[in-house]
Order: structure tokens, then sequence, then C-alpha cells
């Protein structure tokens, strides 16, 4: 039986405080060994940058954005909960009651746990309002576009002055016409 990836689903696991990275490891053995590997697309720990100042000296440190969670997309079915939270260090999916519940679009955009292709239906000379980031509400106009990079620059009003920012094409949503 072929699976179909495109079906594949985030799902956040809940696991011990430092067991991230061990339960990232034993979950790839455990869907290897139960013959699941084909449902699994990836598993990953989100990290963030994070500037730590220590005896004068800035260093730049990578830690986990939430601890204590892992975050898995799969091809999930019924038979495969038992094999999951079984796994060492995992204590259960993040749902009500333990079951699994996929995260939305919306989470997974907002987490930028994936690249999701923007359809440039955008044109310079649009008037848009950015729908993500620190400038969410502004309204402004698109000034230029760099389909390949996905990403756009947009004057927007700030303080009373048109200041443009460089925004990605998802950031951004079409003001229609009234």
């Amino acid at each position: 039986m072929s699976v179909n990836l495109e079906e594949a689903k985030w799902y956040v696991l809940h696991t011990y405080s430092g067991y991230e990275n061990m339960v990232k490891d034993n979950l790839e053995m455990v869907f290897t060994k139960n013959g699941k590997r084909d449902r699994l697309v990836e598993i990953t720990i989100p990290l963030e940058d994070v500037v730590e100042e220590k005896n004068g000296t800035r260093k730049i440190v990578q830690r986990r954005m939430f601890p204590c969670y892992v975050l898995i997309k799969m091809v999930y079915d019924n038979s495969m909960w038992h094999m999951i939270v079984n796994t060492r260090g995992v204590t259960g999916f993040v749902g009500p009651m333990g079951r699994p519940i996929p995260l939305t679009d919306d989470e997974v955009r907002r987490m930028h746990l994936e690249k999701i292709v923007v359809d440039t239906e955008f044109k310079v000379g649009d008037k848009v309002t950015v729908v993500d980031g620190a400038l969410e509400g502004f309204v402004g106009d698109i000034e230029s576009i760099n389909a390949a990079a996905g990403k756009c620059k947009v004057v927007v009003s700030m303080f009373g002055r048109a200041t443009p920012v460089e925004l990605e094409l998802n950031q951004i949503q079409l003001i229609e016409n009234m």
C-alpha cells in the first residue's frame, strides 16, 4: 500500500525536559523498525539564535524555541499511537486527552515550519495589508517584488512617514477594491 505524503500533517509531541534530541533519534529508529518509515516526513526541534553575554563577551547560541516539545510531520493513523507514545522520552501527544490533533495551516505558517509557496498574484502598485509579523495590521502599497526570493518591498505609513519595508509574500494580503 502506497502512502500519499501530501496528506502528511504536523503534530506536537511532549517530551521529558532535555530529551528532545534523544526522542527525535528514537522516533526515527522506531518508525524504521516498525516498517512505517514511509509515513514519516520530518521530525524537528525548532531552534532560535539568541545572543548570550558571559564574562563580557557576546556570542550567538541556539536555544530551543519550545523546550520539552518535538514537532513531527507524518501521515498518521490510529495504529501508530502506541508506537509513538511508548517511545522512550515521549510523554504523549499535545491534544485533548493525549490524542493527536494536527496543527492548522495558520499555525504551521506562524511557526515557520515550512516554506509555504505563495502564488504571486501581486503586482507593483497593489494595496495590501500586512497579516503577519511585527507590522501586522499595517496597510501599504507594493513598491517592488522579488518572486524568486518570495519577498516584496511595501511602503507603509509609519509615524506619518512613508517607510519602505521588506516582507515575505506570505506576510501580505491583497485588499480587494471596494
